[in-house]
């Protein structure tokens, strides 16, 4: 008796939008739920900042300056009698929007560099792979100050620095997870079929490695919200009278010990996001690892 003969197959693309099968998987992941609630939370009250901010967030009134938490200021007052519940849900508002924003073109062009060295090898993948080697070789927060500090503090800056930057993480992930798929035997057979090298990336390898890059832009959205935050504690950040978490942080230092409410609130603005996006990110690797 003679074994049948043994086929590879592609496997099936992980599909990005959400099918019923897929919707009762991730329903069964906590972490993933768990990140969503917290991440949903902050997005809602980020959205509905007009409608639950008691106060004005800009409004200064120096007689209830330093006000400790109460039925009118429910997290207290800072030192330019600016109301602090008021101010922490509009800086939700800066600090997630610029978090989205910024990661976009990193992740476009990471992504596509990562793809086409992991893709094409030889020495394309050498020289893609050096030049992300390089410009991981610098600490990335040196390499934002000193990009800040050239093109201009507030937004403008922040996204030109991270565009410069950012990109070269989500192309490591993307050409590590290339290489690997592009390997594989029913990628060669796609191949041999006749199919032109874009076809088989775009339609067999892009497909099953796009879901690692996906997972990778809510960590990297942690490290955005991190990096404004840091900035605008240093003042290259966002700049006053916007509100914003890392600002916020920045005013309550001289009452770190007498006003806790000052630097509480906002420091657990931004411990909740960066745990529910990280959440998120370990369940989407959970869900797309059970296919």
């Amino acid at each position: 008796m003679t074994a049948a003969p043994v086929t590879s197959a592609a496997p099936e693309a992980t599909e990005l939008a959400v099918p019923l099968p897929l919707l009762r998987r991730a329903l069964a992941h906590r972490s993933l739920i768990a990140g969503l609630v917290l991440v949903g939370a902050v997005v809602v009250a980020a959205v509905c900042a007009p409608l639950i901010a008691p106060h004005d967030p800009a409004a200064q009134d120096l007689r209830a300056a330093l006000l400790p938490p109460s039925g009118e200021h429910l997290l207290g007052t800072d030192h330019l009698g600016r109301d602090v519940f008021s101010r922490l849900v509009y800086a939700a508002r800066t600090d997630l929007r610029i978090g989205a924003v910024t990661v976009v073109v990193p992740f476009v062009v990471g992504t596509l560099v990562g793809s086409v060295a992991g893709y094409a090898g030889g020495r394309l993948d050498r020289v893609l792979s050096y030049l992300v080697d390089t410009v991981l070789a610098f600490p990335f927060y040196v390499l934002i100050l000193a990009i800040v500090a050239v093109v201009g503090t507030g937004e403008r800056g922040i996204y030109v620095a991270y565009a410069l930057v950012g990109w070269v993480a989500y192309a490591r992930v993307t050409r590590s997870a290339t290489s690997v798929t592009a390997a594989q035997p029913w990628v060669h057979a796609a191949r041999e079929s006749g199919l032109s090298h874009r076809r088989v990336l775009l339609r067999h390898v892009l497909p099953n490695t796009l879901p690692q890059a996906v997972v990778f832009l809510f960590t990297d959205v942690v490290f955005v919200i991190a990096a404004v935050v840091t900035l605008s504690y240093l003042g290259l950040g966002i700049q006053p009278p916007t509100a914003d978490w890392g600002s916020m942080i920045a005013d309550a230092r001289a009452f770190l010990t007498t006003k806790w409410w000052l630097a509480a609130a906002p420091g657990l603005a931004v411990v909740v996001t960066g745990v529910g996006l990280s959440l998120v990110a370990d369940g989407l690797t959970d869900l797309w690892g059970e296919r």
